[in-house]
């Protein structure tokens, strides 16, 4: 009995204590609390995992656009959508100066009683909210199909011109040129207005600055003196007299304005850069005339070349020379014949002969002068003893003058003049003429001057 026991007692594994056997109850609290956990997680990136992910900061990526190739066609659109994208801001413009300068007097007479009743009660910013509130309400109305048109200055409807498809090469470079000339002076006047601001604030015109820096004290003592429903007041009252009355009275009566607009007067008196520059030229040349008085002193070489009888004054007008040689020998006139004084360097322009087939003949660059009884156009590339290239029109032979434009889209009337005569099918076109109107003025006069000369009945 006590080996069976025995035997059974070896058989049989171990049993630990109770103390020392793992809990089965922790680890289940575990588990449970991971799980917890883990959902808690996920439902929170669920619901918020979007707006996590746009607060992470990731490099900026810096994108080139491809820049569009020159072309003629799109550079016709582009000018056409910039054209109707402008109107509706400068219809706003023309129509609050048509307000301004009482075009239409009972709606003027309105506007000014309704804003004074506003400002007075100060309703001034609550009125200009209604207005936008409005016009948002018109563009709605418009975009549904409703035909309302309100303006002040009745709208000009302008001749839409049919796109061309294919232009030719005196068109493409009119074009370019005409394009060129308004960039030219729309970036001309923005740098006169930026110039003219910054100098305003650098002190470059210190009498100007002053009354700014004045107005600005006084500004800043009455807001911080006076509270702001009154100042509301005054200022809203102040713009609404200025805005119907003073400026009109100004507008009508220049002389008035040149006396007693300050804002005015301040900013044509400012200066801009090549402004500056021209004023300091001509203070060193004042202070080295001023140091240094030197007498004129005449050389026996130049006396010589002075013929007897003929003073200096007269000299020059004795013969015109171009660049090439003499100017009657290069276009096979008599000597008498001479440029006018107003073009005696002559015009620089460009020769389109539509009647040419050739691109190199289509278009030359040159000089245009006027005769007293010739038009002279000399190309800059015939030779100095050639004149094959050069073109002499008689005034006489003239059939119409008229100035040239090639595409309506663009502003302005162009930068050309067309000639028409007998022996050409097509007018000829002097183009890309800075001067063009000068020159038109000039060949024009002298055109009716001879052909008044030729015939005295007519």
């Amino acid at each position: 009995m006590s080996d069976v026991l025995k035997t059974r007692c070896e058989d049989s594994p171990p049993q630990l204590p109770r103390k020392q056997q793992p809990p089965a109850a922790n680890g289940t609290d575990k588990q449970q609390k991971e799980t917890v956990c883990s959902r808690l997680q996920s439902w929170l990136y669920d619901r918020f995992g979007v707006y996590i992910e746009d607060f992470r900061f990731q490099p900026e990526e810096n994108t080139v656009e491809a820049e569009e190739p020159l072309s003629a066609k799109r550079l016709t659109e582009n000018m056409r959508r910039l054209k109707r994208g402008a109107r509706p801001v400068t219809n706003f413009l023309r129509n609050l100066s048509a307000l301004s300068n009482w075009h239409s007097v009972y709606t003027s007479a309105i506007a000014f009683i309704i804003y004074m009743n506003a400002a007075w009660h100060g309703w001034a910013i609550p009125l200009f909210l209604f207005l936008a509130i409005l016009r948002l309400s018109l563009n709605y109305l418009i975009a549904r199909g409703w035909r309302i048109q309100w303006s002040i200055v009745p709208e000009v409807s302008e001749p839409v011109e049919p796109p061309k498809e294919d232009l030719t090469v005196s068109e493409k470079f009119q074009l370019v040129l005409d394009v060129a000339q308004k960039a030219q002076n729309l970036f001309g006047k923005m740098s006169d207005v930026l110039e003219k601001i910054k100098n305003l604030f650098m002190w470059v015109q210190p009498e100007i600055t002053q009354k700014l820096y004045i107005a600005l004290w006084v500004a800043f003592i009455s807001s911080c003196v006076l509270p702001y429903k009154l100042m509301g007041f005054m200022i809203g009252l102040y713009a609404g007299i200025k805005f119907f009355i003073i400026d009109f009275l100004f507008k009508s009566c220049p002389k008035l304005r040149d006396k007693y607009d300050t804002p005015f007067i301040m900013w044509n008196n400012l200066p801009t850069d090549p402004q500056l520059k021209e004023r300091s030229n001509a203070t060193v040349s004042r202070r080295l005339s001023g140091c240094e008085k030197i007498q004129p002193v005449v050389s026996r070489s130049s006396l010589a070349t002075i013929p007897a009888g003929v003073t200096r004054e007269e000299e020059p007008g004795r013969s015109h020379n171009t660049k090439k040689g003499a100017f009657h020998e290069i276009f096979n006139l008599p000597e008498s014949e001479r440029p006018l004084p107003v073009c005696e360097n002559g015009w620089r322009c460009c020769l389109i002969n539509r009647d040419r087939k050739m691109p190199t003949d289509y278009i030359r660059n040159g000089m245009l002068y006027v005769t007293e009884k010739y038009l002279c156009f000399e190309s800059s590339s015939s030779r100095s003893g050639s004149s094959k290239k050069n073109k002499v029109i008689k005034l006489v032979d003239i059939t119409d003058i008229q100035k040239y434009k090639v595409l309506s889209v663009l502003p302005g009337s162009g930068m050309g003049i067309s000639i028409a005569t007998p022996s050409t099918q097509k007018p000829l076109v002097f183009g890309a003429m800075i001067h063009r109107d000068e020159a038109f003025e000039t060949i024009f006069t002298q055109y009716m001057k001879i052909m008044t000369t030729t015939n005295p009945e007519t």
